[in-house]
């Protein structure tokens, strides 16, 4: 047996219970983790929040999505050993204190990298990954500004957890970034590299007098982060929404995720696991970390990331 996180009805943070749970064998291509963290993420909510389907068949679920921890047994076969460490994702009831999971959602831990770095980067990181591949600015050859020099991109939300890594792969490319944000994240992006603007009325002035602008990515789904990327980038063709897919396709722009009519982008999103591991290890990414809680605390650490205010990833410590 051993404790997982299970939601036993759709809503809020009280239908979150700790709860003790069967822990099967590994068959062949699986693997038994121990997590060390898990991230939540707004899709965790969403799921057991009732927003993507109510199926009372589903319930009792598991929650959580992804993880990091050390391989506690394998399958047969398996090309990881007990004692392995390493990142599940996507990963299936991730909050607990063991997670069974498919091979291939396993990528091995880069030393060095921290449990709850490794536990929050690569739901948002592979989302940032397709985001740019889609709007040309791709990791092989990034296209050229409208002036032939450094392309620009904006981004709306640059300081959450998809639009930081997007700003972070950005520059990492050699792109200049200008990002929206409120007051208190100014300074964040600034110490990323980004060029701050205030969102809000006058956004798209704001941006204009900083300089063209290439290209646009919308991670915050507000009207206005779709509108003053239209308005601002004339091909439509680099411009991407992951979150105001309705809107987004009413004006033509590039709809990716999971959303209706949106570009799951699986296999590119899958290839990028390993890169972006990669990236962290070497200090070129990096996850801000607003809280971190013990499973027992889930219903609080549901509330912070539901307030919209948490600041960063919030981690969930099965272990501590």
């Amino acid at each position: 047996m051993t404790r997982a996180v299970l939601a036993v009805a759709y809503g809020g943070a009280e239908v979150l219970e700790v709860s003790e749970v069967e822990v099967p064998e590994p068959g062949p291509g699986q693997v038994l983790v121990d997590v060390r963290a898990a991230a939540y993420n707004p899709a965790d909510w969403k799921l057991y929040g009732g927003l993507w389907g109510t199926d009372p068949a589903a319930l009792p679920r598991r929650v959580g999505m992804e993880c990091a921890g050390v391989v506690a047994a394998v399958g047969e076969g398996s090309r990881f050993a007990v004692g392995d460490e390493v990142v599940v994702y996507p990963a299936n009831g991730a909050f607990a204190e063991q997670v069974l999971a498919k091979e291939t959602a396993l990528q091995p831990k880069p030393a060095g990298l921290a449990w709850e770095q490794a536990a929050g980067l690569l739901l948002a990181g592979v989302t940032a990954w397709h985001a740019l591949e889609a709007v040309g600015l791709g990791a092989e050859r990034p296209e050229s500004g409208a002036d032939g020099d450094t392309p620009r991109l904006l981004v709306h939300g640059g300081a959450g957890a998809v639009g930081s890594l997007v700003v972070q792969l950005a520059l990492g490319r050699g792109v200049q970034v200008v990002a929206s944000c409120g007051a208190s994240n100014e300074e964040y992006l600034r110490s990323l590299g980004a060029e701050p603007v205030r969102y809000g009325e006058g956004l798209t002035e704001r941006v204009r007098s900083l300089g063209a602008v290439d290209a646009a990515i919308d991670t915050v789904g507000t009207e206005e982060a779709i509108e003053s990327s239209v308005e601002l980038v004339a091909d439509r063709e680099r411009v991407a929404t992951i979150a105001n897919f309705g809107l987004g396709a009413e004006r033509g722009v590039k709809l990716l995720g999971g959303g209706p009519g949106a570009d799951p982008g699986t296999e590119l999103r899958r290839a990028a696991r390993g890169p972006l591991l990669e990236l962290a290890a070497a200090g070129r990414l990096s996850v801000r970390i607003a809280q971190r809680f013990p499973l027992e605390q889930v219903r609080e650490a549901h509330e912070l990331i539901r307030s919209g205010h948490a600041g960063g990833k919030v981690i969930l410590e099965p272990q501590s």
